[in-house]
C-alpha cells in the first residue's frame, strides 16, 4: 500500500491585502463520497502502518483490562433523603445510575457494599436503579448521558442523552414510582436540564447555528415543547448561556458569559413576582459569578470576580441588583492567590483556588456571629490535586474531597468541618498489586525565552533512570501539554499510563502558559498576540527535559488535544528536532481558516481567545506567524499521529485531514510517517463506552512505544 493522496485544488481568499493559497478546502463537504471515501481510505492506510502493532494494542488493552475493577460501585453522594451512586458490571460498556434511602437525618456516613458484590445483584440494600445506560445505548454506535436531574421531592428524573456524538441531547423525564417515560420530550438540548425549586418546570438551553448556547427555555411538564417560555436570549455573538440552581434551593441563576465578561440574572423562589433580575450589568472585562450564602442570619450573596485584580476577589452582596461599587470584600485579591470557585453551605464556605502550580482548598466556617476559622485542608506531597464535588446539600457538616497525584490513584475523602477530620472513604483499586510507592513523582522547571519558570510535573517507576553505575540515564518519555482557555492540566493518575511507565517510561505535564495553573497572568501571557509563549513554553519544557538528561529527541513523544493539537501541530513546525513522534488528537490545526469564517461553529466566541482575524490585519498577520496547516514546510517532521471524529461539532474533522494532507504532499523527500484515523461515529470526546476508550487508548500507546523504542519491553 502507499499513503492517500489528496487531490490538489487549489482555491485562493483574499483578507487586508494578502492572498490566502488553500489546496485541500474540499476536503470539509463532509457528505461527499469522495470525502468519505479518502478518509476511509487513510483509516486502512494507518491501520497497515501499524499491523505489525497489533499484538501490542491487544496487550495493552489487557493491561488495563486487568488494573480495573471491571464490577464497581462509585462512592455515594448524599442527596437530601437518598444515597446516589454509579455501577459499573463486568462486560458492559456504560453501567446504571442507582440510589437508596438514606437510615436518618444525621447519617452522613456512605453505605459500601460487600466486597463480593455480583454484577447481578443489588449493590446496596434497597437499590433502585434510575438508569439503565447500557439499555439506553442498546442499538446504536455511539452513546453519551448529557445530565440526570433529580426532582427536588426526588419522585421524578430528567435526563438527556446524544446518540450521535454531536453534543445536541435529547431530553427525557421518568417517573420514578412507575419508572414510566413522561411525555415530555425536549429536543436539540445542549447537555443537560435544571429543575425549579417546585419540580414542575425544567429550564434547558439550546444552541444556534454556530453551535454557541444562545437561548434558555421553560419547559412546563404535561406541555408540548412547542409551548416552551423563552426565558432568554443572548443575541451577543461571543456569549454562551448557561442556568442552574443554587445549593440552597432559593435562587435559579442564569450566565451569560464570554471569555472575559459575565452577567448573572437571578429569580428568587420566595419572590417570583419579582421575575428574573440582572445582579449587575456586564463591564468588559469584568467576570464574576454568584451563589446564595446565609452569614450571621442574613441573606447575601458571593460574589467571586476579578474587578478589583486579575486573579479575583471573594465578596458579599445583598439579595438585589447590585453594581460592583456595592460590593464587599471577604477574601481580597492576592496576585500569589488565584481564586477559581466557591461553594457555600449553612455551616462553612469552601473556596477553590491555587497558589504556585498547586490546587488548594480553603475552608471559611460560619457561626452565628459571621465568619469564624479560614484555613487550608492540608495535604502532604510534592506534586498533587485536590478539589471537591458531589455537595449537593446545602445543610451538611461534611465536604466530599477528590485527591490524586500522577501516582496515587483517585481517592475519595470526607472532611468533617465539625471536628476537622479527614476520612479517606475510597481510592480507586488498581488490580495486579500495584503500589504508588514503586513510582516517583518530581516537579521540575524549564526557563523559557522569555525566562518565565515553567513547571513540569513528571512521574516515573521507580529506579528507571537509574544506570549500572549508579548514576541516571534517560528515559524514553511522553510530554503532554494543553496551554489555552485557562485549562489547567494539573496532575491526575491513569491506569492505561501504567502501560508506559512499567515499560521503562516517564510521563510528563509541560504547564505551559494559556493554562491558568500559575493563575491569571499566565493564561493572559499564552493568548491573542502573546500566544507564541504557549508553544515555546512547550518547547522550552521539552529542552529541558533533555539537556538535564530526562530524556533525548529520539525516544520524547509529544501529545495534545483540541487546542493542545495546535500546540502539536506548533511544535512539529518550530523544532520538528525535538520529537521522535508527535500525538495530535481532535487536532485544532486550521485555526485561521476556521477564525476567518464566522459562520463556522463557535468562530465568535472564540475572538476573546484568538483574535479577530477577518477583522484585524494585526491579528490576522499573527496568527499566520503560528497556524499549524499555514506553516508547514519542506523539512523533516518526527512522525505524526493524528486523530479525529467526523461528527466533531467542536473541532470539524477537516482541520487534521488538510494537515494530513498536506504535510505529505509538502515534504516527500523526508519521509514524514504522517498517519489520519477518523473515528466514522463519534464527536470531540471521542468513541463512548469504555471498552472501545479502552482499545481507543491501547492503540496510541502502542504506537508511542514504538516510537520510544519499546514495542518489545
Amino acid at each position: 500500500m502507499t499513503p492517500p493522496v489528496a487531490e490538489r485544488r487549489p482555491t485562493e481568499r483574499e483578507f487586508h491585502g494578502r492572498t490566502r493559497h488553500d489546496d485541500y478546502e474540499w476536503l470539509r463537504e463532509k457528505d461527499s463520497p469522495e470525502v468519505r471515501a479518502h478518509l476511509e481510505a487513510e483509516n486502512a492506510w494507518t491501520e497497515a502502518r501499524t499491523a505489525h502493532l497489533s499484538d501490542l494494542r491487544t496487550r495493552i488493552f489487557e493491561e488495563i483490562k486487568a488494573r480495573t475493577r471491571e464490577t464497581d460501585l462509585s462512592v455515594p453522594v448524599r442527596n437530601r433523603d437518598h444515597w446516589y451512586y454509579g455501577r459499573s458490571f463486568e462486560g458492559r460498556e456504560y453501567g446504571a445510575t442507582c440510589r437508596v434511602p438514606v437510615a436518618g437525618p444525621d447519617d452522613w456516613t456512605p453505605p459500601t457494599p460487600a466486597e463480593d458484590c455480583a454484577p447481578d445483584q443489588p449493590a446496596l440494600p434497597g437499590e433502585e436503579v434510575l438508569l439503565d445506560l447500557d439499555a439506553l445505548a442498546e442499538g446504536h454506535e455511539f452513546f453519551s448521558l448529557g445530565g440526570a436531574s433529580i426532582s427536588p421531592d426526588a419522585t421524578r428524573l430528567a435526563y438527556s442523552v446524544d446518540v450521535v456524538g454531536d453534543e445536541r441531547y435529547t431530553a427525557r423525564v421518568k417517573d420514578l414510582a412507575t419508572g414510566d417515560l413522561l411525555p415530555d420530550v425536549l429536543e436539540g438540548v445542549i447537555h443537560g436540564t435544571t429543575w425549579d425549586r417546585d419540580g414542575e418546570n425544567l429550564y434547558y438551553a439550546t444552541v444556534d447555528e454556530a453551535w454557541r448556547a444562545d437561548k434558555i427555555w421553560r419547559h412546563r411538564l404535561g406541555t408540548a415543547q412547542s409551548e416552551d417560555e423563552l426565558v432568554h436570549h443572548e443575541t451577543d455573538g461571543r456569549f454562551f448561556v448557561g442556568i442552574g440552581r443554587s445549593r440552597s434551593d432559593r435562587f435559579l441563576v442564569l450566565v451569560a458569559g464570554s471569555k472575559t465578561t459575565t452577567e448573572y440574572r437571578f429569580l428568587d423562589a420566595d419572590d417570583p413576582a419579582a421575575g428574573w433580575q440582572v445582579f449587575a450589568e456586564r463591564v468588559e472585562g469584568v467576570e464574576y459569578s454568584l451563589d446564595h450564602a446565609v452569614i450571621a442570619g442574613e441573606d447575601r450573596f458571593l460574589v467571586l470576580h476579578n474587578a478589583t485584580g486579575p486573579d479575583f476577589e471573594l465578596a458579599t452582596a445583598p439579595l438585589a441588583p447590585t453594581p460592583a461599587a456595592g460590593w464587599e470584600a471577604m477574601i481580597a485579591h492576592d496576585p500569589a492567590v488565584r481564586l477559581e470557585d466557591v461553594d457555600a453551605f449553612a455551616g462553612h464556605l469552601v473556596v477553590h483556588q491555587r497558589s504556585e502550580g498547586l490546587t488548594q482548598l480553603r475552608i471559611i466556617e460560619l457561626g452565628p456571629d459571621g465568619v469564624g476559622d479560614d484555613y487550608l485542608v492540608p495535604f502532604d506531597a510534592e506534586v498533587y490535586t485536590v478539589g471537591a464535588g458531589g455537595n449537593p446539600t446545602f445543610d451538611q457538616p461534611v465536604v466530599r474531597l477528590g485527591f490524586t497525584s500522577m501516582a496515587v490513584p483517585s481517592s475519595v475523602y470526607d472532611y468533617d468541618v465539625r471536628s476537622r477530620g479527614l476520612t479517606l472513604l475510597r481510592r480507586t483499586p488498581v488490580l495486579g498489586g500495584y503500589d504508588p510507592a514503586d513510582y516517583e513523582e518530581h516537579r521540575l522547571w524549564a526557563t523559557a525565552d522569555d525566562g518565565a519558570q515553567v513547571p513540569i510535573s513528571v512521574v516515573c517507576r521507580r529506579g528507571s533512570r537509574e544506570d549500572d553505575g549508579g548514576g541516571t540515564r534517560p528515559v524514553p518519555t511522553l510530554l503532554y501539554g494543553y496551554g489555552s482557555y485557562e485549562a489547567s492540566i494539573d496532575p491526575y493518575f491513569s491506569v492505561a499510563r501504567l502501560s508506559l511507565l512499567d515499560r521503562g517510561a516517564a510521563f510528563a505535564i509541560a504547564h505551559v502558559r494559556g493554562g491558568g495553573e500559575m493563575g491569571r497572568r499566565w493564561y493572559d501571557e499564552g493568548k491573542m498576540t502573546t500566544k507564541q509563549n504557549t508553544f515555546s513554553d512547550f518547547i522550552a519544557c521539552a529542552r529541558h527535559l533533555v539537556d538535564t538528561g530526562w530524556s533525548s529527541p529520539r525516544t520524547l513523544v509529544a501529545e495534545g488535544g483540541s487546542a493542545g493539537g495546535m500546540l502539536m501541530g506548533a511544535v512539529a513546525n518550530q523544532a520538528p528536532e525535538l520529537f521522535t513522534g508527535i500525538v495530535a488528537a481532535v487536532p485544532f490545526v486550521d485555526a485561521l481558516t476556521t477564525m476567518l469564517d464566522a459562520t463556522l461553529p463557535l468562530t465568535v466566541t472564540e475572538y476573546d481567545e484568538w483574535g479577530n482575524p477577518e477583522a484585524d490585519p494585526e491579528v490576522y498577520d499573527y496568527m499566520a506567524s503560528y497556524a499549524p496547516y499555514d506553516n508547514v514546510t519542506e523539512q523533516d517532521y518526527p512522525a505524526i499521529l493524528a486523530e479525529t471524529s467526523l461528527n466533531d461539532t467542536r473541532v470539524l474533522y477537516v482541520e487534521p485531514a488538510k494537515w494530513v494532507a498536506k504535510l505529505r504532499a509538502t515534504a516527500p523527500d523526508h519521509r514524514p510517517d504522517v498517519l489520519l484515523r477518523t473515528e466514522m461515529s463519534a464527536g470531540h470526546g471521542g468513541v463512548s463506552g469504555r471498552y472501545k476508550a479502552w482499545h481507543d487508548r491501547a492503540f496510541a500507546l502502542a504506537w508511542m512505544l514504538d516510537r520510544m523504542g519499546l514495542a518489545d519491553a
